[in-house]
């Protein structure tokens, strides 16, 4: 058998003699690795920003908002009948499952400093609204139950309501007015980012409760609130909760046996989690659509070499001729396949890192390329270029020397 190193250079010179037909050759190769690398990409970035998302919002979550009300016959959507308040949030708070609780009463308002004005959404809560979603203070400092307790005419802001008022500007001890009424700026929220849905997350103030109640907002009833948030001690204990404050609230309503509930219990996290599944399926998904082109170039190489074997025949027949055994032909062919399914594949990651780079700059989706889609990648064209190009290296190791030498 012949050294593999001859073998290696007669191979490296059977394809640089024929380049145009190489570089055809490899084509698929490299439309299919570059496809499975951004697709990968894509959708692992896609999984990364929920998991961010949920890490963003907080953990263990539990939303409680209002139930439907029915007019004439028509029933409306969730939260148009004004059922909670206050003192179901207390009541909830006291349940062992629950960490914590944060009332919530809020509405889109006209916020003005100086000449700048801005439409955003105002919050108003308690001091555990911030630890519930998770939020983490710039500077200054946050609500407190002394501010609550005392309706303060004070408000923390988020980081887009702030650029947008002050621009570069301090805006602790600032005076700005939301609905005309004058609040003092306490405190400015590290920024959160856009969510899983696009919506900007720190374009929001937030304000005490009390407060929103009596001058902002206004309630049908003393002490109502839009929606309730809960958080609770564990993430094995979300469902237990659920059902212990479904129960709570039915008592408290005095809801009948056979009557529907005028509240609903949304378990926040869990919906993201299925989200996230839901992604990681997309991108499996992508991943194999992507692997079909990586299938059809190696069925170009296959064809190719078959090509190839059938035009070189003779050279087949001299090399036999001269020594060459059936081992060294068959190796010859399988290490030029694999030398072109490598080559693309090493292309392929290139144009591939390229395309991830551009869609991350042209658009607002973060692709990332992980090592095991690359390993991934390289790995299925190697695989590719032993598994197609076996054929044509074992047909041409079975031909007969004496006919090889007679092809015309």
């Amino acid at each position: 058998m012949m050294p593999i190193s001859s073998i290696f250079k007669i191979s490296l010179r059977a394809l640089r003699m024929n380049k145009m037909r190489s570089g055809l050759t490899i084509l698929g190769i490299i439309i299919g690795v570059s496809a499975v690398i951004t697709m990968i990409a894509v959708g692992s970035g896609a999984s990364q920003g929920i998991k961010k998302q949920i890490a963003s919002m907080g953990s263990n979550l539990l939303i409680i908002v209002p139930g439907t009300t029915t007019a004439s016959g028509v029933r409306m959507g969730a939260g148009t009948q004004p059922t909670l308040s206050v003192k179901d949030a207390e009541a909830i708070k006291e349940l062992l499952e629950v960490k914590a609780v944060a009332p919530i009463s809020s509405g889109v308002a006209q916020l003005v400093y100086e000449n700048r004005n801005w439409s955003t959404l105002v919050t108003g809560s308690s001091s555990s609204i911030f630890s519930i979603l998770n939020w983490s203070l710039a500077y200054g400092r946050l609500l407190t139950e002394e501010d609550v307790r005392g309706s303060a005419k004070v408000c923390v802001l988020g980081d887009s309501v702030a650029y947008q008022l002050f621009g570069d500007m301090d805006p602790i001890g600032k005076i700005i007015r939301i609905k005309g009424i004058p609040f003092k700026v306490v405190g400015l929220l590290a920024p959160k980012g856009q969510s899983a849905v696009g919506t900007d997350q720190d374009d929001v103030v937030y304000v005490p409760l009390t407060t929103a109640q009596k001058q902002l907002f206004g309630t049908t009833f003393p002490g109502q609130v839009r929606m309730i948030m809960v958080q609770a001690t564990r993430d094995e204990l979300l469902d237990t909760a659920q059902e212990k404050i479904t129960l709570l609230l039915r008592q408290r309503h005095r809801i009948g046996h056979n009557q529907d509930d005028d509240f609903s219990v949304r378990n926040i996290t869990q919906m993201m989690e299925a989200f996230q599944t839901a992604t990681k399926i997309l991108t499996i998904l992508l991943g194999s659509i992507a692997s079909i082109s990586l299938l059809v170039g190696g069925i170009g190489i296959m064809n190719i070499m078959l090509v190839s074997v059938t035009e070189r025949t003779r050279e087949i027949g001299i090399r036999m001729a001269v020594g060459a055994k059936t081992w060294d032909i068959r190796l010859q062919f399988l290490i030029e396949a694999m030398i072109l399914s490598l080559l693309g594949g090493v292309i392929g990651i290139l144009l591939g890192v390229v395309a991830v780079e551009l869609i991350t700059r042209l658009s607002e989706l973060k692709a990332i390329i992980t090592f095991s889609s690359v390993l991934l990648a390289l790995s299925f064209s190697a695989i590719v270029g032993i598994g197609f190009g076996f054929y044509p290296a074992y047909k041409a190791s079975l031909l007969n020397p004496i006919d090889a030498l007679r092809y015309e």
